[in-house]
């Protein structure tokens, strides 16, 4: 600012300008859910660190919002003194950023921005990439996350352990703690890469945030692809044509059916005894 003699107001106007320029032309392609190479990719990569079905960890992160408007600063308080927004987001081991999902209060815990989040709404619509494989002797057919405890057991989500008791539940609870830190490195990478939102944020617009937030995502998700090694000319291309909408009794029926599959608790229960008896065999195997 001093070297160009520009006035901070003035520069507010060309950060927003910025912003909107790399959604528009990058969001499409850094912001996109995993295609079927993607999931096949993260599935291979999860599956040699000890968690076949993996596609990544989930879990929230606070921003400070310096400016939030006073009358709104109770709704945007939460554990925190002061007003935060919420970033909801899923990473994998590279620290690539699969999910964002930005702009619930910080009032709200994370199992409540998950009730709201559009993560698992291509899987109940049908239109996620498969995902099938095997632990322990059980076949599975969708992929899962790695959650801290607030996060409740649905079939899509494994947790650790509260309070472990016995060798295979202390190994699990510490492979699945040490694993899930991938998303909370991300966050980390993200504010460390980006002071705008590393600091409090000082606009007073949370549309403007919301901008400032996906932005950076998307640069964050830019520098991993460079980290990558790729081609120059690698690029992610998706096929197919807009869909439809009409209102159709079975696409009802299949929507509240995946729903029911995904807060499936006795599905979860399985799946996590299933990966704590890998766990222990491959510790076992090493």
């Amino acid at each position: 600012v001093d070297y160009v003699c520009i006035g901070e107001d003035t520069i507010l106007e060309p950060v927003q300008r910025f912003t909107r320029a790399v959604i528009t032309v990058f969001g499409p392609e850094y912001l996109r859910a995993p295609t079927e190479e993607d999931t096949q990719r993260l599935m291979t990569e999860s599956e040699a660190r000890g968690w076949p079905g993996m596609l990544g960890s989930l879990d929230c992160m606070h921003w400070t919002w310096k400016n939030c408007p006073a009358g709104w600063k109770g709704q945007y308080k939460g554990h925190c003194n002061d007003p935060t927004i919420i970033l909801e987001a899923v990473a994998s081991k590279d620290l690539w950023i699969w999910h964002s999902f930005f702009g619930l209060p910080g009032s709200h815990n994370d199992l409540n921005v998950l009730s709201r989040s559009p993560l698992f709404s291509r899987l109940i619509t049908g239109d996620a990439p498969a995902c099938d494989y095997s632990v322990n002797g059980h076949n599975y057919s969708m992929g899962y996350y790695l959650a801290d405890g607030i996060y409740p057991p649905w079939a899509t989500l494994v947790k650790t352990i509260p309070r472990p008791k016995g060798n295979k539940n202390i190994h699990f609870a510490q492979c699945q703690e040490a694993a899930r830190k991938d998303v909370e490195r991300a966050f980390g990478v993200l504010q460390k890469r980006f002071a705008i939102v590393r600091g409090p944020a000082e606009y007073w617009s949370s549309k403007v945030l919301w901008q400032i937030m996906t932005c950076c995502i998307i640069l964050h998700n830019m520098i991993i692809e460079d980290e990558r090694d790729m081609p120059e000319n690698f690029w992610y291309i998706t096929n197919g044509a807009p869909v439809e909408l009409e209102y159709d009794t079975n696409r009802i029926l299949t929507f509240l059916e995946g729903h029911r599959k995904i807060e499936n608790s006795q599905f979860h229960t399985q799946l996590q005894q299933d990966i704590v008896e890998h766990h222990w065999q491959r510790l076992s195997e090493s």
